[in-house]
């Protein structure tokens, strides 16, 4: 209620007014009353205090849910430790109380190189974490057999070790934006005491169908780079396809096909009809069609040979072998019974490649770079199944789809890089480099390169010599390791400038690394340790420390196979 005097003055002003203005003044009132109304937010708070999210990464996805998991949960007043499995202590496992792990699953079901010595440590099983409440998040690609086995595993293990589940087991695909919220979501709703975590199901949740997008290819070019002479065949390919979408640093997925000489041989041998239709995976596909274009027949790991000797009852060595010498050394009794050989069999795992391609350079295009792979089993040679595949395409409808690679990215365009990709391991830096000159980037480029032969084996060299003479490049440094009497490789040509390489790392150049991981980037590493250590003035713990520093701010990065 209002004093007199109060009521005067508003009567006195109201009575003063146009029907405008009494209207401006009721909307006006009508502001401040609500304003004054509303109650501040208060965010709901969780009763846990801090969690520990790790994560063990091969392309940089694990790290950066991990890292968005993290400022989500500090939002909410929990504190979030983040830390790769690499860096992890390992004594600190029996201490913890809330822990969540992100892992993806690399190869035939395994944790990535970051992630190996945690993963082995939680399979000892030698001690007990019944105080530990648990979730893990799995990346995968389901294309693969094994889609996220490694992430299976490790939640699979903290349960054994007596874990308590606050969130079922998480599988995602290489589109895992929704899924991955989805299960940050359970785990808060669980933090918040939503979800008893003694009714968090074990079953892993269902996977929704997959979001990746495949491309059919047009094939423009396929050319040998390697010269005559040379003991190597390594293919440069560039395939057209129609809004083909990527940056420089994703690799494509190739599902090869096997060879038809070789199902051919296999549908002699166990006198089956190739144009029986089997059903696979809701469709009918011929015998023919599944040999030769779904399933794979070559280098059969041991968990299939283990099933094909059960089917054919026989004891037979666990060892990696083709399916054709099986036939030939353990043959099944009929048609009939290969048809069962056929159930056990798992798909073509697809190859994945590193794009050698600029999308600003080239538009509509992806180009790879493939070294045709070969080797002896017995003293007969074989050759890679998708190398050989790739190394006589031709023709239209190559199938493939983009694999990001978050981790292997170009820093800004005012930064300085080293790129350090003997072999194929230059495919990315082809990226790299056409993509910072059609960009204008002003960052300095250096390139490591490394092959067997100058004369023969120099891949890309005229392009190489093209953007060195025009600045593109600042510096080009080679290593032709059978070329003079001792080898050379690309880590002694590090060393020996040595002290340049130590001042672009301590201006804050970003330094990656493309190529074999053994020995390669093995050695590569070392060397750059001992750089550090020698030229930069450090003790050994000093330059390892500065090292892991490059690693957790991202200018120390690798793709390596």
């Amino acid at each position: 209620m209002l004093a007199e005097h109060k009521i005067k003055n508003f009567l006195d002003v109201i009575s003063n007014s146009t029907n405008e203005e009494l209207i401006w003044m009721n909307g006006y009132l009508n502001g401040i009353v609500s304003t004054q109304n509303v109650k501040e937010e208060i965010p709901k708070k969780s009763g846990v205090n801090k969690i520990t999210i790790t994560y063990g990464t091969e392309t940089g996805n694990s790290k950066k849910l991990a890292t968005e998991f993290a400022a989500k949960a500090k939002k909410q007043g929990i504190h979030a430790k983040v830390q790769s499995m690499e860096q992890y202590r390992l004594n600190d496992l029996k201490k913890e109380e809330y822990f969540l792990a992100v892992i993806s699953t690399h190869g035939d079901g395994e944790p990535p190189a970051a992630a190996k010595k945690f993963y082995d440590h939680v399979h000892q099983n030698g001690f007990n974490l019944d105080k530990l409440k648990y979730s893990v998040l799995a990346l995968g690609d389901t294309s693969y057999p094994l889609f996220c086995k490694a992430g299976e595993d490790v939640d699979e293990q903290l349960n054994k070790l007596g874990g308590n589940r606050i969130a079922p087991l998480q599988k995602c695909d290489i589109d895992f934006d929704t899924e991955a919220e989805e299960w940050f979501s359970n785990i808060f709703n669980s933090l918040n005491g939503d979800n008893s975590i003694a009714a968090v199901p074990s079953q892993i949740i269902s996977k929704k169908p997959s979001g990746k997008k495949n491309y059919t290819g047009t094939l423009l070019t396929h050319v040998n780079l390697n010269d005559k002479g040379s003991g190597k065949e390594t293919y440069h390919i560039e395939i057209a396809a129609e809004d083909v979408s990527y940056r420089p640093g994703d690799s494509i997925g190739i599902i090869p096909e096997n060879n038809k000489a070789i199902v051919d041989k296999i549908i002699a041998l166990t006198c089956i009809n190739a144009t029986t239709n089997i059903d696979y995976k809701e469709e009918l596909v011929s015998v023919f069609d599944l040999l030769h274009k779904k399933l794979n027949i070559v280098y059969l790991p041991q968990r299939v040979v283990k099933l094909y000797g059960t089917v054919v009852q026989k004891d037979i060595p666990l060892k990696r072998i083709d399916l054709l010498d099986l036939l030939k050394d353990y043959p099944v009794s009929d048609a009939q019974q290969f048809l069962e050989i056929i159930k056990i069999l798992e798909p073509v795992a697809p190859r994945l490649y590193s794009i050698a391609s600029s999308p600003e350079s080239h538009s509509g295009e992806v180009h790879i770079t493939v070294a045709k792979n070969s080797f002896k089993v017995d003293d007969e040679i074989k050759y890679g199944l998708a190398s050989a595949f790739l190394s006589r395409l031709n023709g239209n409808g190559l199938k493939f789809y983009v694999h990001p690679n978050n981790q292997f990215r170009l820093p800004e365009e005012d930064k300085n890089i080293i790129m350090i990709g003997p072999g194929t391991g230059i495919a990315p830096f082809r990226s790299f480099i056409a993509e910072r000159d059609a960009a204008g980037a002003t960052g300095k480029n250096w390139l490591f390169f490394g092959e067997q032969h100058f004369a023969s084996d120099f891949l890309y060299q005229t392009e190489i010599q093209n953007w060195f003479e025009t600045g593109v490049l600042t510096k080009v440094n080679t290593a032709f390791s059978r070329d003079q009497p001792e080898k050379i490789y690309v880590q002694h040509k590090m060393l020996e400038h040595g002290a340049e390489f130590f001042e672009w790392l301590n201006a804050g150049s970003y330094v990656y690394v493309c190529g074999a991981k053994e020995p390669m980037s093995v050695d590569v590493e070392q060397t750059l340790l001992q750089i550090i250590e020698q030229f930069g003035d450090r003790s050994k713990a000093e330059a390892e420390q500065y090292l892991d520093v490059m690693k957790e701010d991202g200018r120390y990065v690798k793709d390596v196979y």
